[in-house]
């Protein structure tokens, strides 16, 4: 008798310290989730005031419109952080924009093939789902339109542009219910990965992508090395989680979008900086080695959201994505909310050196967009854990 009292009381013990556990780990996941939105929250807020008026010019070598694509991945960031903390003042915020740019591309342009001009798209297309205004898309559909009327594959030249445009395509296909809006977009993602340049700018190999044909081989790093530039990567990256979430459950093209994200997180995990930065350079960490920002965010954001799709083993993935995070929070995110280490527009990883943790890139918008998405998803799968 005294056993089964006492295995009963042992009983009663574990369950106690089982569920106290569990409440604590809950109480954790809850306390980080908390954590992340501060984080994204200061990010932003800063930006917004240091750009109060959506309308404002870009200036620093040259004028630029607010809405060219550093603006628009930004909007991008933006979007993805009122979806999970929708406070009027951002909806106001990207709206204001929209309309002041009559929801048409840079120069007030709305037939382009450009894909830095469609990314603003990105936005409009959120946009015109929150509140279905027709003339929120109309530019988007005249320009995406022109473009299906040819045969013409071989737009996206540079490995930026699959991320700038290629979710416009299939955004379209969801609000049109129109799935030739899908099949280009994935014809023209396969021009550039299997045939732009010699042989495509997807190096099977690697499993990772050159920027654009001039880093073909027989181009190298200083070490010997194929030239992987971060942020192009990064972009690619970006590219395809955004494809696999827009495209409806069950759609076959989104197992090829998934296949590419995983092999570039198998990839990219590989050559992660000890303190969860990436470097610029992939394959050459002494190539202006150092901490980057707009490359490992964008790392960040596919991978957390491989994760929380089941594309991606969280037990392989989930501590490169925290030490990716945790990175950039404790280290680039300034008290004021700046971002540091971010490299400035360009195309390879000379561009812009040096970083660090002070220096102002001559755009700030874009890596500051890439954070919030890399935020936005990782509190996402804050929530599924």
């Amino acid at each position: 008798m005294r056993t089964a009292l006492f295995s009963f009381s042992l009983l009663i013990t574990i369950g106690a310290l089982l569920s106290s556990c569990k409440s604590s780990f809950y109480q954790y996941q809850k306390d980080d989730k908390e954590k992340i939105l501060e984080q994204l929250t200061l990010a932003n807020d800063y930006f917004m005031n240091k750009w109060p008026d959506v309308t404002k010019e870009i200036v620093n070598d040259k004028v630029r419109p607010s809405n060219i694509w550093t603006r628009a991945v930004y909007y991008e960031g933006l979007m993805e952080l009122y979806k999970i903390d929708p406070q009027d003042r951002y909806l106001q915020y990207a709206t204001d924009w929209g309309e002041y740019h009559k929801w048409r591309f840079r120069g007030d342009q709305t037939y382009t093939r450009y894909a830095d001009h469609h990314c603003a798209a990105q936005t409009y297309l959120d946009l015109y789902q929150i509140a279905p205004q027709p003339e929120r898309i109309a530019p988007t559909i005249a320009a995406i339109d022109s473009m299906m009327r040819t045969d013409r594959l071989d737009d996206w030249s540079w490995i930026d542009a699959i991320q700038m445009a290629l979710p416009v395509f299939l955004k379209l296909g969801k609000i049109q219910n129109n799935p030739a809006y899908y099949q280009r977009g994935l014809d023209m993602y396969l021009y550039s990965k299997n045939k732009q340049g010699d042989n495509g700018l997807y190096n099977p190999e690697d499993q990772l992508w050159w920027r654009d044909a001039d880093f073909d081989p027989p181009y190298t790093s200083p070490n010997g090395e194929d030239c992987y530039w971060s942020r192009g990567n990064g972009w690619v990256i970006m590219a395809l989680a955004r494809a696999h979430e827009i495209l409806p459950n069950g759609h076959p093209h989104r197992e090829i979008y998934a296949a590419d994200l995983q092999a570039m997180a198998k990839a990219l995990i590989k050559v992660q900086r000890a303190d969860g930065f990436w470097n610029v350079s992939l394959h050459d960490p002494n190539e202006y080695g150092g901490k980057e920002t707009s490359g490992t965010a964008m790392f960040v954001y596919g991978m957390a959201y491989g994760i929380r799709a089941g594309l991606l083993d969280e037990s392989t993935f989930l501590t490169p994505v925290i030490r990716g995070w945790e990175a950039m929070a404790n280290e680039a995110l300034h008290d004021n909310g700046f971002l540091g280490y971010a490299q400035s527009t360009g195309k390879e990883p000379k561009d812009g050196q040096p970083l660090s943790y002070d220096k102002v890139p001559n755009f700030e918008d874009y890596t500051l967009g890439a954070f919030l998405c890399a935020g936005t998803e990782l509190y996402r799968l804050k929530s599924t854990l």
